[in-house]
């Protein structure tokens, strides 16, 4: 029997990219699945996609408008009875220098990725104490492990989500609720095409290291690898990320003239 049979999965950013990923993996788990994200038809296509199309509950989210949080999970409860994992994977990145990016884009990023992810999930674990049980995982990224050039604020979000799921694995395990952070490295999805540059516009450029990186569909499976085998923390990405990695917490003035001389994009 899989593992995920019949449980109901919440992801978000679930119309694109690693989101959409999870979204056919986790059906074909026979899993019970909340897709979320903003662009309502393209959450259509993929619950058209999914191989369990009837078991999928499309829900348009924005991570942007907390205030329609706790609305969002008492629907998914109403339909489903319950929440047994809630897959944070909304997000935006950012393509700009410091000296570049406006105070609104570095607010916009914040709130998206630290606290609409924050929020989202402080609303669904009061359900997952009633419950007794429940998963929630944070899709973060290498970059909020090593900050890299022209992603100052994506770094810094990133790194602040780290901290505070690891808080939450802390405080909540007692409940039954566990946590995985998951790092992606240069995963093949559209998240350079869409990241903000300075003045809040999207870069729309595909970045060689994306484009080169791994697969969606593999990041997805390792993901839930992950989830089964109970991990606290993975790294989903080539040699050459896990390598910074390595290098950044054994010989940080190494790693610092690495990176600044190194191709991010």
């Amino acid at each position: 029997m899989s593992h995920f049979k019949d449980q109901v999965v919440w992801i978000t950013g679930a119309s694109s990219g690693i989101g959409e990923a999870l979204a056919y993996q986790f059906a074909h788990q026979q899993a019970k699945l909340v897709l979320s994200a903003r662009r309502e038809s393209e959450l259509e296509r993929v619950k058209a996609n999914c191989s369990q199309a009837a078991e999928v509950l499309v829900l348009p989210l924005d991570l942007a408008q907390s205030s329609s949080f706790a609305e969002k999970v008492a629907a998914v409860v109403s339909h489903f009875g319950q929440i047994d994992y809630l897959i944070n994977n909304g997000g935006i990145s950012q393509r700009s220098l410091v000296k570049d990016t406006h105070e609104d884009v570095d607010r916009k990023i914040m709130e998206v990725n630290y606290f609409g992810n924050i929020l989202l999930t402080k609303a669904v674990l009061p359900q997952m104490v009633q419950q007794k049980r429940g998963h929630v995982s944070i899709v973060s990224s290498v970059a909020g492990k090593i900050a890299a050039p022209l992603r100052s604020t994506y770094s810094a979000s990133k790194s602040a989500v780290i901290s505070f799921f690891e808080t939450v694995r802390s405080e909540y395990y007692d409940d039954n609720i566990r946590v995985l952070v998951v790092c992606p490295g240069f995963i093949q999805t559209n998240i350079s095409m869409n990241a903000l540059t300075g003045d809040g516009s999207a870069q729309n450029k595909m970045d060689d290291a994306t484009g080169a990186g791994l697969t969606a569909d593999r990041c997805a499976q390792l993901i839930l690898k992950g989830i089964r085998k109970g991990r606290l923390q993975i790294i989903v990405s080539g040699a050459k990320e896990k390598f910074g990695v390595i290098l950044y917490k054994t010989f940080p003035k190494v790693f610092a003239n690495f990176i600044r001389k190194t191709k991010v994009t």
